[in-house]
């Protein structure tokens, strides 16, 4: 392993141990349903509107039945909420005709469903069963491994791919939930906070905006 990842995930594990997706699910599919609506949107507004819309339709049995227009008066404060309501039934109503009513545990069968691309893939494959597929690449994993100098790639996919040979498989889940805790705490897109920040001796490009 490179001598640098090696020591920016010493530094990420003495600080983030424990890091994990902050997104309120109790099963895959709302983990999928929430990481939809996650797009282009912070993870504690979704867990705002969550807890109405799963008590309402808790399943994809439920969100596949569930008018759109529904939908889309629960999801509203998420932003591009006809889009996003538009993913959640449809992406239901295939798990249901395709995947036997269960969110599918490889990325290949994810990719498939309205409103899922790579990242919202790794994100429930990594947290709800536990699979290494790839690296989460949000807006701030995209931030810091820039800044970090892990990559002076723009296209999430391309990043994932460079993040992906630069760490052991074993780290992929946590180190990207790990990245984006120090993105919300410390290295902040507008005014990173250097002088606290834990990695600032090995980052290149301190107080550095992308």
């Amino acid at each position: 392993m490179d001598s640098k990842i090696f020591g920016i995930i010493s530094i990420l594990k003495s600080s983030y141990p424990d890091a994990q997706c902050s997104l309120d699910h109790k099963n895959p599919f709302q983990l999928l349903a929430a990481t939809i609506l996650s797009a282009q949107c912070t993870d504690e507004r979704v867990n705002m509107v969550t807890p109405a819309l799963f008590k309402k339709y808790p399943g994809q049995a439920e969100t596949a039945k569930a008018p759109l227009a529904d939908i889309e008066r629960l999801v509203h404060s998420t932003g591009f909420y006809k889009n996003k309501a538009l993913a959640l039934k449809e992406a239901s109503k295939a798990l249901i005709e395709n995947f036997g009513g269960k969110a599918p545990g490889t990325m290949e069968e994810l990719l498939t469903l309205r409103g899922v691309a790579r990242k919202t893939a790794n994100v429930v494959l990594g947290s709800a069963y536990g699979i290494a597929a790839g690296v989460v690449v949000d807006t701030h994993v995209k931030r810091l491994a820039f800044r970090l100098g892990l990559t002076k790639e723009t296209d999430p996919v391309k990043i994932e791919r460079e993040l992906m040979k630069a760490l052991p498989q074993t780290d992929w889940i946590w180190f990207a939930h790990a990245l984006i805790l120090h993105g919300r705490a410390v290295c902040d897109a507008r005014k990173p906070l250097c002088g606290e920040c834990q990695l600032n001796r090995i980052c290149p490009r301190k107080g550095v905006k992308p």
